[in-house]
């Protein structure tokens, strides 16, 4: 388990009410930086949502968006059963960022999935 990534340093997420930054956005960077700072490795889980939100006292569903956020940047998985755990890199997550914004940008264009894919494929 891996309490001591969020919980067990000192409060290592800090949340500032003052700031124009969403208290969720800010939860989900604080989470990305201790992925980044390897303060939270692959495979390892994080505690439980309702564990962090009162760690940082806020809600819970608040929590919950952070790591939705993350989740969807390929940084963390959700397994029913087993919690949280981290599940990618920041480096993978940039590569699926840009993959996102090239399939975005295709989409404006006209060119369906199937189409960018042969794109790629027939890069050298």
């Amino acid at each position: 388990m891996c309490d001591g990534v969020i919980l067990g340093v000192g409060g290592s997420v800090r949340v500032d009410r003052s700031e124009s930054v969403a208290v969720f956005e800010q939860v989900a960077g604080e989470i990305r930086r201790a992925i980044l700072d390897g303060e939270a490795r692959r495979g390892e889980r994080l505690p439980p949502a309702k564990d962090l939100a009162a760690e940082l006292g806020v809600n819970t569903n608040t929590v919950l968006r952070a790591l939705r956020v993350l989740r969807d940047e390929g940084l963390l998985e959700f397994r029913r059963g087993r919690g949280v755990s981290v599940s990618g890199t920041p480096e993978a997550t940039a590569v699926l960022q840009k993959a996102r914004e090239l399939v975005e940008t295709a989409r404006r264009h006209g060119y369906r999935r199937d189409e960018v894919l042969r794109m790629i494929e027939s890069l050298p």
